[in-house]
């Protein structure tokens, strides 16, 4: 058994890694002024909320464009393009005079999103150590969780300066990552050299990982832990609080503030159990864990059952989700997959915007136990199909 820890991690990963923690407060500030902001043109909630729904379609619909991107012009280009045009539409978008304006930006926006988006997923796949990509992957993670943890704190303080100030400061923050990552990797000999890395031994095609069972199962996890963690816990609990526990927008902060807890004690550990003892078993582990208290949550019956079960949401998803980008770097093996990436990318969005949608008719046909338990059944199916298939880690141990 390897010491994980001992491995020394390339200097790319730890510009990645600071690049986006620095993404994800910015966008922890803005997010929450988003849909406010739209209001203040005098549109329904639902034109509101509209707004986030487009930069999510257009991060679907732009992957595959962004895959090919990447095999044209490189991982580092595709990254600072990418960020670069979020931070103009961010920017702009602080002076938009009507709401059609604003959704426009926004939309171009989650283009800019999913170009360096996928870059940096590619790039973290070619640099990270075969026998240390379970810890990569929860560095990165961590950094996004942290990021995300401090861009409240900071957003009541922007906040104060007006609804326009957290897209400012998003739009500062975006140039700085941009910056970091830019100047990191500029003598990066596999960052952006699409002419010495485009060969066939040193590129997979998406028809080549989809031969692979474990890059199958893969899209089918995603797509599930993206329905779960990025839609559903995200829309439904906030209403779930409102509707059962009459809380307010404190309270379903407070709900979901015990997911990220959860997540950030094992975050850490995950990685290295990944490393360590395989793949297989921490998705396993982690998918039964998320079925068992998405299945739990609507049943709580009060509000600090149900912030330890989503304390315990968490932690399985810490478990899954390193695995998971694990498990795409065993598939691609150090070798540019643009295309392999870009699909990962987008069907964890989709499950992402497809989720919330789904999921909240079902709420209004059938109650919150049908909706919630229609999640937990996606996620056991994932659980059920990465016991079928054997340890990714066996595809790529060795360089």
């Amino acid at each position: 058994m390897h010491d994980t820890a001992r491995i020394k991690l390339p200097f790319e990963v730890w510009a990645l890694v600071a690049g986006g923690f620095t993404v994800a407060l910015g966008y922890g500030v803005v997010a929450p002024a988003i849909p406010q902001f739209a209001l203040e043109f005098g549109v329904s909630t639902f034109a509101a909320s509209a707004i986030v729904s487009a930069f999510a379609l257009m991060r679907l619909l732009s992957a595959p464009l962004a895959g090919w991107i990447v095999g044209k012009f490189g991982e580092r280009r595709t990254y600072t393009v990418g960020i670069l045009i979020v931070a103009g539409s961010t920017g702009a978008a602080a002076l938009a005079a009507n709401y059609a304006q604003f959704i426009v930006l926004r939309g171009i926006g989650g283009i800019g999103s999913t170009m360096f988006t996928v870059a940096a997923t590619a790039l973290l796949i070619k640099v990270s150590p075969p026998l240390a990509r379970g810890r990569v992957a929860s560095l990165n993670a961590a950094g996004f969780l942290l990021g995300g943890l401090l861009g409240p704190v900071f957003g009541g303080i922007v906040a104060g300066f007006g609804l326009r100030a957290p897209f400012v400061f998003y739009f500062v923050m975006l140039l700085i990552a941009a910056t970091v990552v830019a100047i990191a990797l500029r003598r990066s000999h596999v960052a952006g050299h699409p002419g010495t890395l485009g060969t066939d031994e040193l590129s997979m095609t998406l028809s080549t990982a989809l031969g692979m069972p474990q890059y199958r199962t893969l899209l089918m996890s995603v797509f599930s832990f993206g329905w779960a963690s990025f839609g559903v816990r995200v829309s439904l609990i906030p209403i779930f609080v409102a509707v059962v526990f009459h809380g307010n927008a404190a309270t379903a902060a407070w709900i979901l503030a015990a997911y990220a807890a959860g997540n950030a004690v094992l975050i850490f550990p995950s990685g290295r159990w990944s490393d360590t003892l395989g793949r297989k078993p921490m998705l396993i582990i982690g998918m039964i864990t998320l079925t068992v208290t998405y299945l739990a949550f609507p049943a709580a019956p009060n509000l600090w059952i149900a912030a330890g079960v989503m304390f315990l949401a968490g932690a399985g998803s810490a478990l899954v989700n390193p695995a998971q980008q694990a498990v795409l770097a065993d598939v691609l093996a150090q070798r540019r997959g643009g295309n392999v990436v870009a699909t990962y990318s987008m069907t964890s969005d989709l499950g992402g915007v497809l989720g919330p949608l789904i999921a909240g008719a079902i709420v209004d046909w059938a109650g919150f136990g049908w909706a919630f338990g229609l999640t937990a059944a996606l996620l056991a199916v994932a659980g059920i199909a990465w016991s079928l298939v054997p340890d990714s880690r066996n595809l790529g141990a060795q360089p």
